[in-house]
């Protein structure tokens, strides 16, 4: 908790003496529960690493093999099949195996629609 510091006046202080059980009824059942804000927690960790959104950018519309995906970011296959393992297991992208090789694509729409406006919000700042 904040001390008011001697520079700031009592004015600068927000301060709440309205009653707002109502509201706050009302919050507290639209909240998510527990265990799906842990959930969504490990989901915003999977985009918090530039590799892992390279890997879902280039997925966006089209699926694409370890290998070319590998030379598209210049990184070895197994830091791509590392990577791809982490999204697979959080249900953000998908695979499909055609002889002896594999390719990848986004899960669903959903990624492409949470990956879409990240880009968005930060392309507007």
């Amino acid at each position: 908790m904040r001390n008011i510091s001697e520079k700031q006046s009592i004015e600068e202080v927000e301060v709440c003496e309205g009653n707002h059980q109502h509201q706050l009824e009302y919050l507290k059942n639209r909240m998510p529960t527990q265990q799906e804000m842990e959930t969504a927690a490990e989901l915003f960790k999977m985009f918090g690493d530039p590799t892992r959104l390279k890997l879902l950018a280039a997925l966006l519309g089209q699926e694409v093999c370890v290998c070319d995906l590998s030379d598209l970011l210049g990184i070895s296959q197994s830091a791509v099949s590392h990577q791809l393992r982490l999204l697979r297991a959080s249900h953000l992208v998908k695979n499909r195996r055609e002889g002896k090789s594999v390719f990848y694509s986004l899960d669903d729409e959903h990624v492409a629609t949470i990956l879409a406006q990240g880009m968005e919000h930060v392309r507007h700042q």
